[in-house]
Order: C-alpha cells, then structure tokens, then sequence
C-alpha cells in the first residue's frame, strides 16, 4: 500500500501537466489544387497545346500538343471528355477530379485569322489593271463571278493584297487573276483564282442611316458612292449639296441610293395658311393678309388670295408666313386692297 502511493505521488510530481493537458486539435489534411480549364481560347497556331487549354500547368506539359487548331478564322470545340482522356493519356493528370471545368463540357477554340474583303480584291485587281495595261478603272466596279471570295490569311500578315497572272480583254472589260498575299503559306498551298468584269459606275448620294419622312438631312447624313450605271434610275441625286437642309418625303433606308424627288426643300408657308402679302416699290410698302392657295418653300412663288376681295396673286415666299408681291403685280395689289 504505501509502495504504490509513493508510485503516484512521484507520477504526479514527474507529470504535473498530464491531468491538466488539453486535447489538441487535428488539421483537416488539404486537398490538392485543382487545374483550371480554359473555356474559352483565340489561337494564332495550328495546334492546341495542352497549355492553351488547362491553366497551371509545367512549361513541358503546357508545351505538349492536344490537339489541331480549326482552320484560319474558323471557330470549333473540344468536348472536355475528350480534354480529359488526352491529358491521362500523356501523363498530365491522373484522374479527372484534378481538373475544374467550371460546369462546362466543351471549349471554344477560334483560330486568329486576317480576312480579305471583296474591296480589297478590287483595289488589288484595279492597281494591277493600271500597271499592267495601263487601264484607269477608278470609274468601274469590279463584279467577281460567284461573288467573292471568302478569304483567310494568317493573322501577321499585314502586306496588301496582289494579283498574279493578271489577263485582261478590253472589248469585254472581262478578267482572270490569282490573288495573294506576299508571306501567306495558306495561299501558297491553295490559290485563289477569280474571274469577273468591269462593270461602269457613277456617283450616287446615298443616306449614311436611316431617315424619316419629314426628317431634315444634315451634312453628315449622306455621303457619295459608286454604284453600278445599269440598273440605275435615271434620276438619281449625285451631289450630296442637293440634299443638304432638305425634308426627305419618305422614309429613306441607309444605303439606298437617293432619287431627286425623295427629297424637297422645307415648306416654311403651307397651304391654306393665313400669309402676309408685301410689295415693296420707290419707298412705298403695301401689306395686307392673304391666304396661301398652296405650299411653297423659300423662294417658291405660290398663290395667295385677298380674303375679302377674292383676288388672287402670285408671289414669292420670302420667309415664314410671307409672300413677296412681284411689282408686275403693283396694279393688282392696290385694287385688292
């Protein structure tokens, strides 16, 4: 007995903090980080890395190819099924969990691309026409059989477009050509030929949005193309001057070409308006009221009638709601008075 409270008293003098010690906490292992997906991607190569894809990645690993890049300015997709299988398959991960593809199952992948336009073509064709055979065809459009054609050329390239192979008949204003782009590999594997026409052209004003009917055209609403002759009204306004400060009568859509009669100049006296009706001769002014027989716009000479007398008069709109007598007119205007 006094052998095992000594075995006690020495435990406690030995351990004074065993009774009194607190549990500790455990910390909650971390759970790796997962790789980053990208969802969305715009590439100038070929080839799809799986760097381009996944974010995070070693430079080996993100260098490593997936897969093959839609074609010059094309826009496709990659399952994220596929994505997963390819990157277990050269070792990048082990399991799918290590990837966070943010709910997504695909990826967009567009590859960068410089488009060619149809007007680039023309000013191409036009420049080697003038050098070649010396034909100035700033008068001409060029009109490509088929319609031309969709062009797409490596995103670096910034030289202008050329033609090669140029022919060209006179009397049928008819052309052949190769079209390219100097350093382009893509046009190089696979020409681009045209054939087409010169087609004559005149200037034509046409509005630069859409206007409404009663709408007063300023200088900045119209502007001056070149639109194919055939076909064309035989009325067509070619001086944008003409259109300036005028009230479209209709509504008028952007970039149709603007015929004479869909324009007039603003009535500032409209018909059946009461008008005061002004001669003027050797210091001597009459005035008296009248109503309008019609619309007129300044300087438009309209018919105004004497209410009381009945006599009709012509004269000349000279501002809102006046008429200028003519002093042929004088005789008229006394007796109307």
């Amino acid at each position: 007995m006094i052998r095992s409270s000594l075995s006690l008293a020495v435990l406690l003098l030995l351990v004074p903090s065993a009774l009194n010690a607190q549990p500790r906490a455990v910390a909650a292992p971390q759970l790796p980080r997962r790789l980053q997906l990208r969802t969305e991607l715009t590439l100038a190569r070929d080839i799809v890395s799986f760097g381009d894809l996944i974010a995070g990645l070693g430079t080996e690993a993100a260098a490593t190819p997936a897969f093959r890049a839609p074609a010059l300015g094309e826009t496709g997709t990659i399952q994220v099924a596929r994505i997963v299988e390819a990157a277990q398959t050269a070792g990048i991960i082990r399991t799918a969990s290590e990837i966070d593809s943010h709910g997504s199952a695909q990826v967009v992948v567009t590859r960068a691309a410089r488009r060619i336009s149809a007007s680039d073509i023309e000013e191409a064709v036009k420049t080697g026409l003038q050098e070649r055979y010396g034909v100035d065809a700033r008068a001409f459009a060029l009109s490509i059989d088929g319609g031309a054609p969709a062009i797409a050329v490596e995103p670096e390239l910034t030289g202008d477009v050329t033609v090669t192979d140029l022919s060209y008949d006179a009397r049928a204003r008819r052309l052949q050509a190769r079209v390219s782009v100097p350093g382009s590999m893509v046009m190089r594997l696979k020409p681009v030929r045209i054939g087409g026409q010169l087609v004559e052209t005149v200037e034509v004003v046409v509005p630069r949005r859409a206007i409404a009917r009663g709408e007063t055209l300023a200088r900045d609403d119209v502007m001056v193309e070149r639109r194919p002759r055939d076909g064309q009204a035989s009325d067509l306004v070619n001086d944008p001057r003409a259109t300036i400060d005028k009230v479209a009568t209709r509504t008028l859509m952007a970039g149709l070409p603007l015929r004479a009669s869909d324009v007039r100049r603003e009535e500032i006296v409209a018909k059946g308006d009461l008008v005061t009706i002004i001669y003027e001769s050797r210091g001597l002014i009459i005035t008296m009221r009248g109503r309008s027989g019609e619309a007129g716009a300044m300087g438009d000479v309209v018919t105004v009638t004497n209410p009381q007398s009945k006599r009709v008069l012509q004269g000349t709109v000279s501002g809102p709601g006046r008429v200028a007598v003519q002093a042929s007119a004088a005789g008229r205007v006394a007796s109307a008075r």
